[in-house]
């Protein structure tokens, strides 16, 4: 029984200093969003089975839903060291960029729980109405620190955007 657990010690303390090596510091909060990310999928099957509203073509869609969030954090990280790594060379200090990063990572794992909680409430599971209440308050919260940038891009502005079409009313 002890070699298994050593076993086990052993697989949880490579596991750990692998994702500190590649994550970094705060890797568990990778991995709370990897973790949210299959709750959120497992709470929208049983949410679609409860309303008979299965659809395979629609999970698939949740799936790569969930794919474009890590490519979004990642390209949210990678822009903010490359900043900072740029800045460095230059002199300039773009320390702060790090915050794009941490900052679209905290904004996925707040929409994350609302969708579990949303699809719970959906399917009959009673949800303290101050655990909702607390998460519209931080998401409006984080919305407000963008400072009136819109929630998301539209498909019609990412449309617009590889166009390279502008209109007279953008400000960026």
């Amino acid at each position: 029984m002890d070699k298994i657990i050593n076993k086990i010690n052993l697989i949880g303390g490579a596991a750990v200093t692998l994702l500190s090596a590649v994550l970094g510091e705060y890797w568990y909060l990778f991995a709370a969003f990897a973790v949210l990310n299959v709750l959120d999928y497992i709470t929208g099957i049983m949410k679609s089975r409860y309303t008979h509203t299965e659809n395979s073509n629609k999970g698939l869609k949740g799936i790569m839903k969930k794919l474009g969030y890590w490519i979004v954090i990642g390209i949210a990280f990678f822009v903010a060291v490359a900043f900072r790594d740029v800045g460095a060379k230059i002199g300039v200090d773009f320390g702060f960029a790090v915050f794009i990063g941490w900052f679209t990572l905290c904004t996925f794992i707040i929409n994350e729980i609302r969708s579990i909680l949303e699809n719970l409430v959906l399917i009959g599971v009673e949800v303290p109405r101050w655990l909702v209440s607390g998460l519209e308050v931080a998401h409006n919260k984080i919305n407000d620190i963008a400072d009136g940038m819109p929630d998301k891009l539209t498909k019609k502005d990412a449309l617009r955007y590889n166009r390279g079409e502008e209109d007279e009313d953008d400000e960026y």
